[in-house]
């Protein structure tokens, strides 16, 4: 059985780059990968100025849409984030369903620490609201000795 999330090879994109944002205390780091279609944002997302963070991401994602590889993975790995960062997050899973519709494959894998009920629960919730398929990753932290 084929893994929804494998990304095949195709073509390379010649007028964008990789998007590399590196986390804060208040922001994720976001890894777009225009080369793979592999897309990971991680971290916490709690931003000051939910625009000034989530404006660059958003631009770039609709760029990524106009020439997209054929799979595109998209990981989320919070451990926390705030209504005007779940608001985003929402916007790009619906831009990932207007990429589904269009023929292309695409999965969100939605990585959560197996003690965090909320957060697998919220992914349940992102999962019912859009049509592409979404993969659930629990991980264990491991203890600081």
């Amino acid at each position: 059985m084929k893994n929804n999330c494998q990304i095949a090879n195709t073509k390379q994109l010649n007028f964008m780059q990789t998007l590399s944002i590196e986390a804060t205390a208040q922001t994720p780091s976001v890894m777009f990968n225009v080369l793979t279609g592999d897309m990971e944002i991680k971290g916490r997302s709690i931003p000051d100025d939910p625009d000034e963070f989530w404006l660059p991401v958003l631009n770039w994602f609709e760029s990524y849409l106009l020439e997209p590889k054929a799979d595109t993975v998209f990981k989320i790995n919070l451990e926390y984030f705030n209504i005007s960062s779940s608001k985003r997050i929402l916007f790009l899973l619906y831009k990932l369903n207007e990429l589904s519709e269009r023929g292309y494959n695409v999965c969100v894998e939605w990585h959560y620490r197996k003690e965090d009920e909320d957060m697998y629960e919220v992914g349940q919730d992102y999962a019912y609201m859009v049509k592409v398929p979404f993969e659930f990753r629990a991980y264990r932290e491991m203890a600081i000795v």
